[in-house]
């Protein structure tokens, strides 16, 4: 969440709560409630360790469908099509980082991030340096480590 109040995400990001949602909402929901009345089948409820997970479980589902209601209310879509040369959230920029080959790495909200399959925060280490800087520049980045790299932008796509 940013400083406003908003997530920040691109739209297969906002697709992939959506579909999230709706699968909790429906599927999840509805198994949950038949593994609930099962238990309840079963008799006493005060020793009943069925009745008990299924208990959490409604709750752990409930507690995700508010949150992703939540993000979604308070949503801002990431412009995948800003034809600016500088690194913007949602662009794909080749980054070298250290001595490491020259790799593609999507720049995303935080909601999104996933390293290893190269999408990025804006709020990572990274992510704060290389906003706003164009193809050709060398930074010095201080990462949580407190380790200091240098990353070079290769390309801004």
């Amino acid at each position: 969440m940013d400083q406003n109040g908003k997530y920040k995400l691109t739209q297969s990001g906002i697709d992939q709560l959506k579909a999230e949602l709706q699968r909790l909402k429906t599927v999840d929901r509805e198994a949950n409630l038949e593994a609930l009345k099962e238990a309840r089948a079963q008799g006493d409820l005060t020793e009943n360790a069925d009745y008990d997970a299924a208990r959490e479980e409604q709750a752990r589902i409930e507690k995700r469908i508010k949150e992703l209601e939540n993000i979604l209310k308070n949503v801002e879509l990431i412009g995948e099509n800003d034809r600016t040369n500088k690194v913007t959230i949602g662009k794909t920029v080749s980054l070298k980082i250290g001595r490491s080959d020259v790799a593609d790495y999507r720049i995303v909200g935080t909601l999104e991030a996933d390293p290893l399959n190269h999408r990025i925060s804006n709020e990572s280490p990274i992510g704060k340096a290389v906003i706003g800087k164009k193809k050709g520049d060398e930074i010095k980045v201080k990462t949580e480590a407190q380790k200091e790299i240098f990353v070079t932008v290769v390309d801004v796509k």
